[in-house]
């Protein structure tokens, strides 16, 4: 009997990362990486064929260690999920945020991709980056995180071309109802209304949609927002 496919996620200790770990669950076993290696493991517990991958995204020797440990003949789903979201105008914003947002949301990512590319290509594998309505478009106080998700998107269109062989899917959710949202709504000043955005879980759906496309299909790009 052959196994199941294998799909890494990024960020799946909350959030949407472990909203997709949970849909992927299904058909998929999971690695499923962050920092928080007790949610980690209460998750990879609740989950079966998963097991934790604590890493720290943004420190290139433990990754590529981690990575290495793995010993991954092949790798048929990696989904980036993990990422920061800390706003403030131009004016306000200190350099230091920017590289923790470009740090954390784009070049963390492309070095894992990067190390992770021989067990991709193995598979023929599908690479989904979960972005942001604000990797499309960027608003007042936004500037620092927009600009890592245009620069997110840009490394999608970048790897969909470097990578025939692969299915690359940028996904970019309009507000979820997330600990990352809380923390935006604080910052405006506004009342907190989870029922106002979408849910970790519809997100996760839009992942296994693309996911899930037949062989001959590639879907780029799914742009989700709250009815």
């Amino acid at each position: 009997m052959d196994p199941r496919p294998l799909a890494l996620v990024t960020g799946a200790s909350r959030g949407i990362g472990a909203a997709a770990a949970r849909a992927l669950a299904l058909t998929h076993d999971l690695l499923l990486g962050g920092r928080d290696a007790v949610a980690l493991e209460s998750l990879a517990a609740e989950l079966g064929g998963a097991r934790a991958w604590p890493v720290e995204l943004t420190d290139d020797g433990s990754v590529a260690a981690a990575v290495a440990g793995l010993d991954l003949p092949r790798l048929d789903v990696l989904v980036h999920s993990a990422g920061v979201g800390l706003l403030g105008t131009i004016e306000e914003t200190e350099p230091e945020t920017w590289r923790r947002q470009f740090e954390v949301n784009v070049v963390a990512v492309a070095g894992l991709t990067r190390l992770l590319l021989p067990a991709l290509r193995a598979a023929r594998g599908d690479v989904v980056l979960v972005n942001s309505g604000s990797g499309l478009t960027a608003r007042a106080g936004w500037g620092s995180y927009a600009a890592s998700k245009f620069a997110l998107r840009a490394f999608a269109d970048a790897l969909r071309a470097e990578e025939p062989d692969l299915r690359v899917t940028s996904v970019h959710p309009g507000r979820v109802d997330t600990d990352m949202q809380r923390a935006v709504v604080a910052h405006e000043g506004g009342e907190y209304d989870g029922s106002r955005f979408l849910r970790p879980e519809s997100v996760a759906a839009a992942i296994v949609t693309a996911v899930a496309a037949t062989d001959d299909a590639h879907v780029p790009e799914i742009v989700i927002r709250p009815r």
